[in-house]
């Protein structure tokens, strides 16, 4: 007979840490908990598998399920004392869901099940406190409409503020026991008008529906687009977590909180956190209520007045201080906690690895190995290379104007610029347009998730730093300001107000993350200053990997950027980019025009030393470091004009009539240019392109050695070939041209010759062509669209489709096919080293930078990866995670 739950609590569990795929993550946490002795209320686990079972057979259960919960419960209940749907004692339960991995928000729980209209009054009589019972009835009677019953939450507030406002009321906290009776009555009325049915009462049946809703929450659309944006399988499940209830709302010496054994934000190795008296857990993320502060430090560095838990509950913050630490220094890593306080006692109800920014999860993992906590490739290998990314774009210049309109809590680091936007769905449909996005929220919910992802911050009215918002803006990287209680926000009129400031959607706002302000305008940046922490986890990065980063440039903006960021050398320099400047494209336009071989070398000279400036600049600035330059790529049609308009007033530069102009524009026109006349196609129909253009390399390496003293590397790289005697053909006149220079100026250059490999035939024929070439730079935008047979700029059209319904796990222009197109990659890396074994081989395509196909480049050991200058740390991390992963494989 399968196992399908897992019993907890009191000392002991049936399960551990190791059992996360089987139990969740909540689970596993909650059956470790319980293993180190700490206070865990007692209850139990149905695993994942069920999860997968639920769905696999239509929503149903295996026939043996109900006799092993019923079996739980009743141990739950020996436990505690109590007995489930009892009339006297009866049990109270929380049913929280639970996957392997921490997904904030994104599925469903139900508080205080078991509780009706008989068991109300013994929970009054036994906590001698009816407000507190009548209280806790309301809350899983909304908290179960809503979950299990699909009535709408708002629908359920709606009665709370007209009750508050029938009696003048502010806070929910001011209404009585008889008043919440009257909140009672009401939901069962609503709940009947909208279903037609009566609140259940049965016990059973509450409990077999909070179950089967929080596996359904499983494929809710939030949790869908959750597991999609971080990479989740789908397969994996959720467990549900069923425990006793303990009660942080039985009045002033009971408590809920959340709390970090680090600073999520900074890193910083303080407690960190907020708890409410007199509350539940829903109360402290939900911000319908301020926090208040942990610790007295925290209290006094944030000028608040309320009380810290540190002073009113001394002895019950003594003792989770202990926990605090015991529990991070068993897992080796920051934890997120959850505890309620029941009449003075503390209990745990979760500890997970706690989310946290780029800058703190660098500052925690450097941190931790120098205190010998972990090792330095533990370190490595416990940073996102993703997160990154949050340290490596721009924040407010410190000189800036600021003109404040509020200020909030500063939820999430870095600073962001955008059009206030008040709508999740507007803020996705506006960013896929390319503009930038603030979504500003009274407070933001799971539902929202796909507007958090898509806006450039996130700014919320209401909730603390532990709240939905600043949770998942955290965890996405992004600047988020929430808790600005000064703002008012009306959803219909789409306008934000403080005082006499009124803000309307698409008025642009600046949010920074790590002040809490909220600026009118679009405030400047500044780039941000990569040293401490950064610099020393860098340090061993370095040390640790084998691939070398290269950076994909031709600015000396992008070149220096990439230095910056620790880029070895440049692995793809598209020489194409180099020709749409205004004072250059009139030159291009004239060559593609000429008439005779003599008038495209005419203007093809005009060109050379620009094309010699531009090498030079890169040359010097890499010093001595490799520098990978690809001839001309693209067909020559991209450097003409189109529209009417441009053709009228480009044709008297080029001394033709705009028919004429026309006439000739035609004849470049290509079914498919993408497979036409371009790359080494190009060279081939027009050599004196690419001598120019081999002739300013030359020249070029030979002036920036002289003026750097370094050596210079030139690589030459001939996109596009299929056929060997296609790079044959190009490599003879690159020669030439290179043996012509040398001799002028009476000095050598050490270069090489090599090609793109973006064809499939070129990777089948690869050890063919790798006789002829001293590199494989291999070209995965192409070498993904000729493998799949799909356009990269048309993909987006069906690629989220296919997603969505499972028939890829991951867009092929994101993340390398490692199957298809990665064995094309792996086939060509052989049969290359079989025919020149000390043949170079890197990728320089946008999957350079992604850490998985980062991951599989280590696999089949290619020297380097190549990507734009921003991701350059990110690859860097990634090549030598690769490589430890690897290490442990070997």
């Amino acid at each position: 007979m399968a196992q399908w739950v897992y019993g907890f609590g009191n000392g002991s569990a049936q399960g551990d840490a190791s059992m996360r795929s089987l139990l969740g993550g909540k689970g596993a946490n909650l059956a470790e908990m319980s293993n180190l002795g700490l206070p865990v209320p007692p209850g139990f686990t149905l695993t994942t598998e069920l999860c997968r079972y639920y769905y696999d057979n239509g929503h149903s259960y295996p026939e043996d399920l109900k006799a092993q919960v019923k079996d739980a419960l009743a141990k739950v209940g020996e436990q505690t004392g109590r007995r489930f749907g009892d009339a006297e004692h009866p049990l109270l339960l929380s049913v929280r869901s639970g996957a392997r991995v921490s997904m904030p928000g994104m599925m469903d729980t139900v508080l205080n099940l078991g509780l009706n209209d008989v068991t109300v009054e013994a929970l009054a009589q036994a906590s001698g406190d009816a407000r507190f019972a009548y209280d806790s009835y309301r809350r899983f009677i909304q908290m179960y409409g809503d979950v299990v019953m699909g009535v709408d939450h708002h629908d359920f507030e709606d009665i709370i503020e007209q009750i508050k406002d029938e009696r003048g009321y502010v806070l929910d906290t001011d209404l009585s026991a008889d008043d919440w009776k009257n909140v009672i009555a009401r939901y069962k009325l609503l709940i009947e008008d909208e279903l037609e049915e009566a609140f259940p009462q049965d016990g059973e049946e509450q409990l077999w529906g909070a179950i089967g809703a929080v596996f359904s929450s499983w494929m809710n659309a939030r949790a869908i687009t959750y597991r999609r944006l971080h990479d989740i399988p789908e397969d994996w499940g959720t467990g549900v977590n069923i425990q006793a209830m303990v009660f942080g709302n039985m009045g002033q010496d009971s408590a809920t909180g959340v709390a970090f054994t680090r600073n999520p934000s900074t890193g910083e190795k303080a407690l960190y956190g907020e708890f409410l008296i007199n509350a539940q857990g829903e109360d402290v993320v939900a911000g319908i209520r301020t926090p208040q502060d942990l610790t007295l430090q925290a209290r006094l560095s944030g000028h608040n007045q309320a009380p810290s838990m540190e002073e009113v509950m001394p002895k019950a913050f003594s003792e989770f201080s202990d926990i605090c630490q015991t529990l991070e220094h068993h897992y080796k890593d920051m934890q997120d906690l959850e505890f309620t306080i029941e009449r003075g006692r503390l209990w745990m109800l979760q500890t997970r690895i706690g989310k946290r920014t780029g800058k703190a999860a660098l500052r925690i993992a450097v941190e931790m190995a120098n205190e010998g906590v972990i090792s330095r490739d533990e370190a490595i290998l416990r940073i996102d290379p993703r997160s990154l990314d949050q340290l490596l774009h721009p924040t407010i210049a410190e000189d800036a104007e600021r003109n404040l309109v509020a200020k909030g809590l500063p939820a999430s680091p870095g600073a962001a610029s955008g059009q206030l936007i008040f709508h999740a769905d507007e803020a996705e449909s506006l960013a896929a347009q390319g503009r930038r996005v603030i979504l500003a929220r009274v407070e933001t919910s799971p539902e929202d998730i796909h507007g958090m992802h898509a806006a450039q911050g996130i700014l919320t009215a209401r909730g603390g730093m532990t709240s939905h918002a600043a949770v998942v803006a955290r965890g996405m990287g992004k600047p988020c300001v929430s808790g600005a209680g000064s703002l008012r926000i009306d959803y219909d009129k789409e306008i934000l107000s403080v005082g006499h400031i009124t803000l309307k959607k698409g008025d642009v706002v600046t949010i920074c993350g790590s002040s809490g302000e909220i600026l009118l305008g679009d405030v400047p940046m500044q780039k941000p200053e990569l040293t401490g922490e950064f610099s020393t986890l860098m340090g061993w990065v370095d040390e640790a990997r084998r691939m070398r980063v290269r950076c994909n440039a031709e600015t000396p903006q992008d070149a220096k950027s990439a230095r910056e960021f620790g880029a070895e050398g440049i692995g793809l320099c598209r020489t194409e980019h180099m020709f749409f400047d205004e004072d250059r494209i009139s030159a291009m336009r004239e060559m593609i025009f000429a008439e005779d071989v003599e008038a495209r070398r005419d203007a093809l000279a005009t060109l050379l030393p620009m094309q010699r400036k531009d090498f030079t600049e890169l040359f010097e600035i890499m010093a001595g470091l490799p520098v990978t330059i690809r001839l001309l790529d693209p067909p020559l049609h991209e450097f003409v004009p189109h529209e009417v308009e441009d053709i009228a007033h480009v044709a008297p530069s080029l001394r033709l009539t705009p028919e004429a102009l026309q006439a000739r524009i035609t004849t470049l026109h290509e079914f498919n240019p993408m497979l036409g006349h371009r790359g080494c196609r190009l060279a081939i129909t027009y050599p004196e392109i690419a001598e120019m253009q081999v002739r300013a390399i030359f020249e070029a390496a030979i002036t920036a050695a002289v003026k750097t003293g370094r050596a210079v590397q030139p690589e030459i790289m001939v996109p596009l070939v299929g056929l060997r005697e296609e790079l044959d053909y190009v490599k003879a006149r690159i020669d030439a041209v290179g043996a012509d220079v040398m001799a002028e100026a009476g000095r050598s250059v050490d270069y090489s010759v090599g090609t793109m490999i973006e064809l499939p035939r070129a990777c089948l024929q690869a050890r063919t062509i790798a006789e002829s070439a001293e590199f494989f730079s291999f070209g995965t935008n192409d070498l993904t669209q000729t493998t799949y047979g799909i356009s990269r700029d048309d993909a987006s059209r069906f690629l989220a489709d296919y997603q969505r319904l499972g028939i890829i796990d991951h867009d092929p222009f994101i993340s390398l096919d490692t199957n298809g197109v990665g064995e094309l990659i792996e086939i060509a890396a052989e049969r290359g080293r079989f025919a020149r074994d000390d043949i170079k081989m890197g990728i320089c395509g946008e999957h350079g930078g992604d850490p998985a196909s980062i991951e599989f480049c280590e696999k089949i050991e290619l020297d380097y990866v190549s990507c734009s200058p921003f991701r350059v740390p990110i690859a860097r991390l990634a090549a030598a995670q690769a490589y430890l992963k690897a290490a442990e494989h070997r």
